[in-house]
């Protein structure tokens, strides 16, 4: 993985420095909140319902060991012990004292970590398929790129006052796991008609109020071209972005606005003004990144140990059938931490589970971690006769549940438990849904599901590409939650349909049991996804599963 050369480190301490005699700043009353905000933005510290709350950058969801430790010890010195790991493959702390944030960030600094761009109108911190490196369908590790495009964007003296925030997501693989087509721009490499690999580029993508999948701009870009090419969207965005209203002010209307064409249009003319500019230092650049991401040194082993302990013991074996996936070297597996206990915070993990990975990936991962946008943690690299002693482990540390892809593995936005723009909760309805299901043993039955859950129109839970989206909404002081139907965040993405009024807290977990109960009576086999049926079917039978009492009225 990538190491921070001397410049790195040195523009990280200065913001560091910078920083803490703004916070001093704050204190003693010589800057307002007011004028301390865009400050404390643009390092990543928000102010959320109860207290700051901090964003640290994780890029394209990569770590090591130490700074997974590290994590863990921010955790439990300046926080309650805990970190939330999103769906920009952040992790965010959410109790920090406002004195103790510049310590915080030095602390971060000292493992090569930052909070820089992870809040404001800039670019966002880079996402990337979480199997990235591993993955058996991989054209390419997508890193170097997504590192890249780091570089370029951080600091960037155009970018840092965008008309709205502004998120790049990269995949090496034809299945797609980063959500691309749902970002401002989404990167899929591909390989042309003969063979040389390049980018489908995809523009205009987002969730929020007005959801809308990417359309693609660029079939194919050579990679030579990437970031001359991404810097002419960037710099025709700012030029035409609006700036009046902050709800139509993301690079999708935009795009509606002016029209896919035109907007195409203005880029390739940037673009030709630009390309001969890099005159081939991103290039070098990339060449040299690309050496911080050679694979690691595979080795071999026998596989008896593995295959034993599968047959000896279910719940390992139920363990390997859902939360492994195939790994581009033999005798290997992508691991994936589900951080979905039953009844549990979506995405949280304790200081001593980070400890606890952080041991595992040193220990049996090549010394290799990721985050995924699903808020669980990858060990991207595991031999499979290591698996029976990594099973254990995350056993006795409450790592091991067996629902990656499955109807608990939800993902939900903080909420109302936290953020100060949330209408509802999403917590407390992620959790009594995981919750049910175990209860009624039916999530291995029901296969792979993926619910998605936001507490305001800000789409942060991604409900909009859920297979079942639900988004909480207040209704003259009630919580509300509407569902959506069909969405899909990957290389066949849509945007889900409404099924109709919203539900209250007390409904919607007895409606979404309806809704599942429906899907297992429709399916057409037992191999046929949810996502499959409601392909099929279309909406009706489930609105009727979701509505009865309308099926009733209309009845009689």
């Amino acid at each position: 993985m990538y190491q921070y050369s001397d410049f790195d480190d040195a523009f990280v301490r200065e913001r560091v420095a910078q920083f803490r005699a703004q916070v001093e700043r704050r204190i003693d009353g010589n800057l307002t909140e007011d004028e301390f905000k865009p400050l404390r933005l643009m390092n990543g510290l928000y102010l959320q319902l109860h207290a700051y709350m901090l964003r640290v950058a994780i890029p394209y969801g990569t770590l090591n060991s130490r700074q997974m430790r590290q994590l863990a010890m921010i955790a439990e010195d300046w926080d309650k012990g805990y970190g939330h790991f999103t769906t920009r493959q952040n992790i965010q702390f959410n109790w920090p004292r406002l004195a103790d944030t510049p310590d915080i960030l030095d602390a971060l600094a000292d493992v090569e970590m930052h909070a820089i761009q992870t809040s404001g109108n800039t670019i966002r911190n880079v996402t990337a398929d979480h199997f990235a490196g591993a993955a058996a369908d991989e054209i390419a590790d997508p890193r170097p790129v997504a590192e890249l495009i780091r570089q370029w964007s951080t600091d960037h003296p155009e970018f840092q006052f965008l008309p709205r925030k502004f998120k790049i997501a990269v995949t090496g693989s034809p299945n797609d796991r980063a959500v691309t087509r749902a970002h401002d721009i989404g990167l899929r490499m591909i390989r042309n008609e003969t063979g040389e690999p390049g980018f489908e580029v995809i523009v205009g993508g987002g969730l929020g109020r007005t959801p809308m999948i990417g359309k693609v701009i660029r079939e194919f870009l050579p990679r030579t071209d990437l970031l001359p090419y991404l810097e002419s969207i960037v710099s025709v965005y700012n030029a035409l972005g609006r700036r009046d209203n902050k709800y139509k002010a993301r690079i999708k209307i935009t795009v509606a606005e002016t029209g896919l064409d035109e907007f195409r249009n203005r880029v390739d003319t940037r673009f030709e003004q630009l390309r001969s500019q890099f005159g081939g230092a991103d290039l070098a650049m990339l060449a040299r990144i690309e050496q911080a991401f050679a694979p690691p040194a595979f080795r071999s082993a026998p596989l008896g140990q593995y295959d034993a302990a599968r047959e000896a013991d279910p719940a390992f074996r139920s363990w390997t059938d859902t939360n492994l996936a195939p790994h581009k070297a033999e005798g290997y597996a992508i691991v994936t931490v589900s951080l979905k206990v039953h009844g549990a915070t979506p995405g949280d993990a304790t200081s001593d589970q980070m400890r606890a990975l952080a041991d595992l990936a040193e220990r049996f991962g090549h010394d290799e971690l990721r985050i995924s946008h699903e808020q669980n943690v990858i060990l991207p690299h595991v031999h499979k006769s290591d698996l029976p002693e990594v099973h254990s482990v995350l056993r006795k540390h409450g790592l091991a549940t067996a629902n990656v892809g499955l109807i608990s593995d939800i993902i939900a936005c903080p909420g109302m438990d936290y953020c100060v723009l949330a209408t509802a909760r999403s917590i407390p309805i992620a959790q009594e849904i995981a919750q049910r299901f175990d209860d009624l043993k039916l999530e291995h039955e029901i296969g792979d599901l993926k619910i998605k859950i936001s507490g305001c129109i800000n789409a942060c839970g991604h409900h909009h590409v859920g297979h079942i989206g639900i988004l909480g909404l207040d209704r003259a002081g009630v919580e509300n939650y509407q569902i959506t139907l069909g969405g899909d965040g990957t290389e066949t993405a849509a945007i889900g349909e409404r099924a109709g009024p919203g539900f209250s807290a007390e409904e919607i977990v007895p409606a979404i049991e309806r809704l599942v109960h429906a899907y297992l009576d429709l399916r057409g086999s037992k191999g046929e996804s949810f996502l499959q049926t409601y392909r099929r079917l279309g909406i009706g039978p489930f609105k009727a599963a979701l509505y009865p009492e309308r099926v009733d009225a209309h009845a009689a």
